[in-house]
């Protein structure tokens, strides 16, 4: 008999694994601050005007997938327990291309370069955190404004010309991990475009287009900081403490009971 509780004591004691929590205290703070790297990957939505059929020498347009790069700052405030708002701003380095192909073979490409300005300001809905780990979702709107605007821009004949400012609706998944000093999080996000870029000029570029409006898939990298007070390091120092003190209580408890 007491060497079966001996026996299922010490499977106990071994299942038993202590996981320190990084950050335990993370939510405390009302205001956190970070910053992110991203690849966005994104193109223009073409939808053809009527002259598409009859004016246009052009058999297809479309725009295909060019991948870019966005950097930028994290504002991310506390509001309750599975919600935060949350505030990026960014600068990204975008190329766009409409592409013309032709009867016989032949195509074309405008491409536009630009460097954009980006104001989203998003609601993040989180799970329950388990030890270092929690999932989240996100969604709200952004401002775009293009910042590099040329102000006498040369209209040629075939020059494709659009517009400067879009708001477009994003939505996206991420998974947050916490380490001792700092936040990681890795996320997955969707925007689309709800204003039309296409400016109606009189060339040939754009006779066959009625709207121009962006999609684009975005890959994340967030990393949040949590500055350490002295207050926060005591604290921080006592709970370890009592972790591990509650931890050895509890072995030498399982000994005196044997």
């Amino acid at each position: 008999m007491a060497r079966s509780t001996i026996s299922a004591s010490t499977q106990a004691q071994s299942s038993y694994k202590y996981v320190r929590k990084h950050l335990e205290r993370y939510d405390d703070k009302t205001i956190h601050y970070g910053f992110f790297f991203a690849v966005p990957v994104t193109r223009f939505s073409v939808t053809y005007s009527p002259a598409f059929l009859t004016a246009d020498s052009a058999s297809r347009i479309y725009s295909p997938n060019k991948p870019a790069f966005r950097v930028g700052f994290v504002v991310n405030t506390f509001l309750s327990k599975h919600f935060d708002l949350r505030l990026t701003p960014s600068v990204s380095l975008l190329s766009r291309e409409v592409q013309y192909d032709y009867p016989g073979g032949t195509s074309r490409t405008e491409v536009r370069e630009s460097t954009w300005i980006d104001l989203p300001l998003l609601v993040k809905y989180k799970s329950e955190r388990r030890n270092n780990n929690r999932m989240y979702l996100l969604a709200g709107g952004a401002f775009s404004i293009e910042s590099n605007v040329r102000k006498k821009e040369t209209q040629g004949v075939n020059k494709l010309s659009t517009g400067t400012m879009d708001f477009a609706v994003e939505y996206g998944i991420g998974f947050e991990q916490f380490f001792e000093y700092f936040k990681f999080a890795p996320e997955l996000r969707f925007s689309h475009g709800l204003v039309n870029l296409y400016r109606p000029t009189n060339n040939v570029a754009g006779i066959g287009i009625n709207r121009l409006t962006t999609h684009s898939v975005t890959l994340y990298l967030n990393f949040e900081y949590v500055g350490q007070s002295p207050f926060f390091v005591r604290d921080r120092v006592f709970y370890h403490f009592a972790d591990c003190s509650l931890f050895h209580f509890e072995k030498f408890q399982q000994r005196f009971v044997l």
